[in-house]
């Protein structure tokens, strides 16, 4: 049922990703002018992914319907295939963000979904399928959904501490092809209100080149506790990411979360530059309407895009001298859980990464 009130005002507010899941949506891709090859190398990466969280707690693959009988006769233990509509595989940004309150219940935020862009600098068309998959996870988990109306939102542009701290980015929320009308105080107001937190912190900037997403905080600052994130870092000052990351990291060190604590911030070095080869990108087909994936291109690479799941760190690496490095990092900081390395190069070819293609349902 869509409801007519907001989280906050309801008791509901959107818990961290590290707290206890149900399950885990991904949605299966295919269209070939995003993926290569038909997207075949692609969903030999996603099914290592889904694969891999579903030692850890159950998986809802939903799939167009031309792509069913073959994901379903892929028999994967602990997935669950769900036939969906869908125009791309990013159901972190087109999916239901779930809010929970304290008596155990459960509710869906639908945000309004445009492929980054619409009109203006979307960077695929149509997206009408994709606008429909929070209001069908809603559906499926049997949950009341709040429909931000006129509100733009991906879910990787925000990221949550669980009590009471939101973390977006500039770049994203004040680009004028999300929510032009509004002012940033505007759209500050309207994420408490549907995510029932009490503060936002505003990074200046996402990882250098994230032209699809225009910067999405999942890219570059995850909290791993409250009070506590990490950063996506660059330390060559000829680069353009390292101006990013100075930029972000004073911020960071300036503010405190809504509980008054200062944030400590912990740097994980981005992998080397990583750009697409002539190969790679004639392997997908050039459409009208679909951002063009070029030979040369940089790609917004970043051992932050990982996705926290129960008992795991599924995290993407990409053959660099870097993966050591951030493998070691994020088990000092959650040596409870397993860290499970995926190589993703063909996920980020499509414009992000393990996280984006995550979204999970809180345990309540």
């Amino acid at each position: 049922m869509k409801l007519n009130s907001t989280p906050k005002k309801d008791g509901f507010y959107m818990p961290s990703e590290l707290a206890p899941h149900k399950c885990t949506y991904l949605l299966w891709p295919e269209r070939p002018d995003n993926w290569r090859l038909g997207a075949k190398p692609a969903q030999k990466a996603f099914r290592q992914v889904v694969e891999t969280i579903a030692k850890y707690e159950p998986v809802v693959l939903c799939v167009n319907q031309s792509q069913y009988l073959h994901v379903l006769g892929m028999n994967m233990k602990n997935v669950y295939v769900v036939e969906m509509s869908n125009n791309d595989s990013w159901i972190r940004d087109s999916g239901a963000t779930m809010v929970v309150n304290d008596k155990g219940e459960m509710r869906a935020v639908d945000w309004g979904f445009n492929a980054y862009g619409g009109m203006l600098d979307g960077i695929y068309y149509p997206w009408d399928f994709d606008d429909y998959v929070g209001a069908k996870m809603a559906n499926i988990e049997k949950v009341d959904r709040y429909v931000p109306d006129d509100f733009i939102l991906e879910g990787g542009a925000i990221h949550t501490d669980g009590e009471g701290t939101l973390i977006v980015t500039e770049e994203t929320m004040l680009s004028p092809d999300r929510n032009p009308e509004m002012t940033k105080e505007q759209i500050e107001e309207k994420l408490m209100e549907y995510t029932g937190c009490e503060k936002v912190l505003w990074l200046p900037y996402g990882v250098y080149m994230d032209e699809d997403t225009e910067g999405h905080v999942d890219n570059v600052c995850q909290f791993v506790a409250p009070g506590k994130v990490v950063l996506a870092w660059e330390d060559n000052p000829d680069d353009p990411q390292h101006e990013r990351s100075v930029k972000d990291l004073e911020y960071l060190e300036s503010v405190t979360d809504a509980k008054g604590r200062k944030i400590e911030v912990v740097k994980i070095h981005v992998p080397n530059v990583i750009t697409f080869t002539k190969e790679e990108a004639e392997g997908i087909d050039q459409v009208e309407g679909t951002y063009p994936r070029n030979e040369g291109d940089r790609l917004p690479a970043s051992y932050i895009n990982y996705y926290n799941c129960n008992g795991a760190i599924i995290l993407p690496i990409f053959n660099d001298p870097h993966d050591v490095d951030a493998i070691q990092t994020l088990s000092n900081i959650f040596p409870e859980r397993k860290i499970e390395p995926i190589y993703a190069r063909e996920i980020l070819l499509g414009g992000g990464n393990i996280h984006c293609i995550t979204q999970q349902v809180p345990k309540i």
